[in-house]
């Protein structure tokens, strides 16, 4: 049992490594590019719950949570909040682009350039956004479904 464990908490740390290298892939351009990025932090915990929650939302009986009955509970009521303020970071991001336009943040750039990275910015923000609030609710669902699971049936 010890040993599962020990390989468990090895592939977790691999699972947050490959997060890790997927922020910076994704953000590699953004930093080249701008002077100023105002949602750096939004923009990665958009990327950091899309591939995080995504993953537990497959590979659940493959973590430490599976038999974790509390922690689960904990977590499925945390991810309501979690998913208003998914929300409401995505939201704000759009009001800004909307009542500001891209020009502070891009303003510098030819214009070739300039249309290339507000359109990278924008398509990669609505999909980790909008990835992110999706997997949310999802996640709560296999929570729900996994405690259940693990209380009648004894399974994940």
């Amino acid at each position: 049992m010890e040993r599962q464990n020990q390989v468990k908490l090895l592939l977790e740390l691999i699972w947050w490594l490959f997060t890790a290298a997927i922020v910076w892939a994704v953000l590699t351009p953004v930093y080249k590019a701008m002077y100023v990025w105002p949602f750096h932090t939004r923009n990665i915990v958009f990327i950091v719950v899309l591939i995080t929650i995504t993953r537990y939302v497959f590979l659940l009986k493959h973590t430490f949570l599976a038999k974790q009955q509390v922690l689960k509970i904990a977590l499925l009521l945390l991810m309501f909040p979690v998913t208003f303020l998914l929300i409401d970071s995505l939201n704000d991001f759009i009001v800004y682009i909307e009542d500001q336009t891209w020009e502070p943040l891009t303003g510098h750039l030819p214009l070739q350039e300039k249309q290339e990275t507000e359109k990278y910015l924008w398509n990669e923000m609505l999909f980790f956004g909008v990835g992110s609030i999706v997997s949310a609710p999802v996640f709560a669902i296999r929570l729900m479904m996994s405690i259940w699971r693990t209380r009648n049936r004894g399974t994940v």
